[in-house]
């Protein structure tokens, strides 16, 4: 059965990746007999204000060709909706294609498998993070991340993730644990103090940071990752271990798995798939089956 599919594109994604990746994803759908639209904005607002009237309009898939930027946009019109999400991962991070198991940088690749699915009816269930009224895949973030994350966006230079790198040597610099309010689903607050807290429906950010690195994207939890009351010397030596999990096992860190969890903290920010959410407190809360997904 074929039908139209919306091609959903950041040319600038990954430093002009999305735009070459889009060429070949949208062959691979054609070959696979698929009528295709493109949908690309001129901004976040105008991109995800378009793909919610192509999914209102009607279409047979939505696919996503670039980061987690645009992955995050598309999840907030297809949450809760029949429309399926494919996803071409072409941008910096790919963190949502990494913890789901999909190709990262091979868009024929990533086309072909979405279209097969289309065509076998091959549909997972994944949850979702649902938080004040928008929905995340990966990981919310607050502490010594989010202040890394806030440095990195006001900085120019460098691209890419020496920026990110370069921000949290910046950031390690003034750190200094925050004392936390953390509250799982409906039992007693644990009051401790933290280097940051990372609330995960899927393992990693920042491009394969692994912070909830045992998070399981379709068990209806959240991994909730505390990286406690800890020196600057402790944090430089635990952080690096993040690209292989390895923190997990280290004792100032610990790890709890809630469907709702609350997070207080004076003067700290929260970020969710990299995105801004403003200041803490904030509540996030685990949706088991809110995306259906090309797999």
């Amino acid at each position: 059965m074929t039908a139209e599919i919306t091609l959903f594109v950041n040319p600038t994604a990954g430093r002009g990746r999305g735009a070459r990746a889009a060429q070949p994803a949208a062959s691979a759908l054609r070959a696979a007999g698929h009528e295709v639209r493109t949908v690309v904005g001129t901004d976040a607002a105008d991109a995800l204000a378009r793909l919610r009237a192509a999914v209102r309009d009607g279409t047979g898939a939505v696919i996503a060709v670039g980061g987690d930027g645009l992955v995050s946009l598309a999840l907030q019109a297809l949450a809760g909706t029949d429309v399926p999400l494919g996803v071409v991962a072409a941008g910096t991070g790919n963190d949502f294609a990494r913890a789901l198991g999909l190709p990262v940088r091979e868009p024929g690749r990533a086309a072909r498998q979405a279209a097969e699915a289309l065509k076998e009816g091959r549909i997972r269930e994944t949850d979702l993070g649902r938080v004040r009224g928008g929905w995340f895949g990966t990981v919310l973030c607050s502490g010594f991340d989010s202040r890394v994350n806030d440095r990195g966006n006001r900085m120019r230079l460098p691209l890419g993730r020496f920026r990110y790198d370069l921000a949290l040597a910046l950031e390690l610099a003034a750190f200094r644990p925050a004392p936390y309010r953390i509250t799982l689903d409906d039992g007693p607050p644990i009051e401790t103090g933290a280097a940051l807290v990372a609330v995960g429906n899927g393992s990693s950010y920042g491009g394969g940071m692994r912070i909830c690195a045992d998070a399981v994207t379709d068990d209806g939890l959240l991994d909730v990752t505390v990286v406690g009351n800890c020196s600057r010397r402790t944090l430089l030596r635990v952080f690096p271990q993040v690209y292989k999990g390895a923190h997990l096992d280290h004792p100032r860190v610990s790890v709890h798995r809630a469907a709702k969890v609350t997070l207080e903290a004076a003067g700290l920010g929260a970020y969710a798939d990299g995105e801004p959410l403003g200041a803490l407190p904030v509540t996030a809360e685990c949706v088991p089956g809110a995306l259906r997904l090309l797999a």
